[in-house]
């Protein structure tokens, strides 16, 4: 028993990352992975059981308690973004660095692609039977939907575009959060909040294409499904839907960001002349972040 410890504590020493940016890369991909295997997990159980086990409210809270699980996981080494468009928000306020956004965007990337393709395989045997075989992106068995964002009928390519910006409402929401001079919250309530947020834009905001909102986590799988068998109709499908939410929620988070920045955190009382520009403050690289996912 004495010797446990030990031979635990060598392993550890031999298998950590020497590289602080390597680490913070491995956090992004595992904290998306686990946002999306629980997020498109709960969307194969409701439709894979064609509404026998789950609704639509269900898939909603699987995906904003997979995105807190992500947080959890990856906040102490990353500050957990896992999306692209918050990592390019806090570079351009100048609270992360523009080197760093490429690889936190491939590791999410990454993280999101295995864990659509771990959903697949967990549910491979009821998406079979669902779907008799034949995968497909639109129609009653239509299966693609699991793992991406597709339109609704209804909907138009500019209203969809419209739909897609909206992610400046998240955006916003999360500054506010992050925001130390705004009521500021505990750092381990920060995630909860976040899966709050995410949970309430899914019941309110879900119907046009559900919410996206984080392009890692849409494109990812979409590769995911066109490799598996689902083919090019996941980029065809929709007029060639696939790159609104992958660019749109870029507008939309810089907006968010922006009016936030401009409408309230300009405002604030100063403290010092080092919050004379919040637009120009710097925090710590690895402090507490907080994110959307799905």
């Amino acid at each position: 028993d004495d010797r446990k410890p030990d031979t635990m504590e060598r392993l550890l020493r031999r298998f950590r990352i020497r590289s602080q940016l390597a680490r913070e890369c491995v956090a992004e991909f595992l904290g998306l992975y686990i946002a999306v295997v629980f997020g498109s997990g709960a969307a194969a159980q409701v439709i894979t059981s064609e509404g026998t086990h789950g609704s639509y409210l269900t898939i909603q809270l699987g995906s904003a308690l997979g995105a807190i699980f992500g947080m959890l996981v990856a906040q102490g080494v990353s500050g957990a973004h896992l999306n692209p468009v918050y990592s390019m928000s806090l570079c351009v306020l100048g609270r992360h660095p523009w080197t760093k956004l490429p690889l936190y965007s491939l590791s999410q990337l990454i993280g999101a692609f295995l864990g659509a393709g771990t959903v697949y395989l967990q549910y491979y045997d009821a998406i079979q039977a669902f779907t008799g075989g034949q995968l497909l992106v639109a129609g009653p068995n239509a299966t693609a939907g699991i793992f991406s964002s597709y339109p609704a009928e209804h909907l138009s390519f500019w209203g969809g575009l419209v739909d897609q910006v909206r992610i400046s409402l998240f955006l916003l929401c999360c500054m506010a959060l992050e925001d130390k001079r705004n009521g500021p919250l505990p750092d381990g309530l920060q995630p909860i909040v976040v899966g709050v947020l995410i949970l309430t834009m899914g019941v309110s905001m879900g119907s046009n294409c559900g919410f996206p909102l984080n392009p890692a986590r849409d494109l990812g799988p979409r590769l995911f499904t066109f490799i598996a068998g689902w083919g090019p109709e996941v980029f065809k499908a929709g007029g060639g839907w696939w790159w609104v939410p992958l660019v749109a929620p870029f507008v939309g988070g810089l907006l968010g960001t922006l009016t936030y920045e401009l409408l309230i955190e300009a405002h604030h009382p100063n403290t010092s002349n080092e919050e004379q520009s919040p637009l120009r403050q710097k925090t710590k690289q690895n402090s507490s972040r907080i994110t959307q996912i799905i």
